[in-house]
């Protein structure tokens, strides 16, 4: 478990997204989904179309309870990331990150709920330098656990 992530996906609507997600996970060695809420399961035809087969590769679970996750998980010694934009959040690329990791993504509208928000052990961010003030869910993803798995190697 020394540099474990697991993800949780709160709420994500998506398929399209979803289907990207578990690719990411895979080409980034992501031990496991949470699939939480309303967020659609494989096999799904709009997954399966974007994650080109990563969902076979890629261990993961239905969860109707994302708090209920995340207080399993603490307990379990896991350390709570939410990826969201907030007074608190930290910048992704100043962080320093401590394993295991569970990271929490929310909806694509709302984000993350403040509900899920205060059990987070940190809230990191993606900084924004243009117009638009978020991400796909995905491409944040891409970025986040980039980020996270090179923020430990010497270069």
């Amino acid at each position: 478990m020394a540099k474990e992530i697991v993800l949780i996906l709160d709420n994500i609507r998506s398929t399209f997204n979803v289907g990207a997600i578990f690719r990411t996970a895979d080409a980034s060695s992501i031990k496991k989904i949470y699939l939480c809420g309303i967020t659609p399961t494989p096999p799904n035809p709009k997954i399966l179309k974007v994650s080109l087969g990563a969902e076979s590769y890629i261990s993961w679970e239905k969860v109707s309870q994302t708090y209920r996750l995340i207080e399993k998980l603490k307990k379990d010694g896991y350390h709570i990331l939410a990826l969201e934009q907030s007074k608190k959040s930290l910048d992704i690329f100043k962080f320093k990150p401590k394993y295991p990791i569970a990271l929490v993504l929310g909806s694509e509208v709302k984000g993350l709920s403040k509900n899920i928000l205060k059990r987070a052990d940190k809230i990191i961010e993606i900084p924004m330098f243009g117009r638009k003030e978020s991400l796909n869910v995905a491409v944040a993803l891409g970025i986040c656990v980039y980020q996270i798995i090179g923020a430990g190697r010497n270069r």
